[in-house]
């Protein structure tokens, strides 16, 4: 049903020095890089930083996030450390949580600009 996912940051070469760390700690590279945007995936381009179109500055949404799929423990414990080592905030330490459709390892952070990002093992696309 989804394509791809993408959020806005107002310096790209911040967003990659944030992003590109945490991508590769769940086995995803950067794929494309274009004037205003950089992708990233495994073998299709699956998420995106960009800046916004219409050149306002980027802003977080209140209550959205994104989850990232983390093959184990360790790929979740990686993130969230190469997210707090390159500009992250803590929004939640890795470990397990009791969710509605099964227990789950995860963590969550927000990025440079203030996105939140969720890395799980165990979700929906487990």
């Amino acid at each position: 049903m989804i394509d791809h996912l993408s959020v806005g940051v107002n310096d790209i070469e911040k967003g990659k020095a944030f992003y590109g760390p945490v991508m590769e700690a769940i086995g995803a590279k950067q794929l494309a890089e274009m004037d205003g945007l950089v992708a990233y995936g495994k073998e299709r381009i699956e998420f995106l930083i960009m800046l916004p179109f219409n050149k306002e500055n980027q802003t977080s949404g209140n209550g959205v996030h994104i989850a990232l799929v983390a093959q184990d423990d360790a790929a979740v414990d990686a993130l969230y450390n190469a997210a707090l080592e390159n500009g992250g905030a803590d929004e939640g330490k890795p470990g397990v949580r009791a969710y509605p459709h099964a227990e789950v390892y995860a963590a969550y952070v927000r990025d440079p600009f203030g996105n939140k990002l969720e890395v799980l093992r165990g979700g929906f696309a487990a």
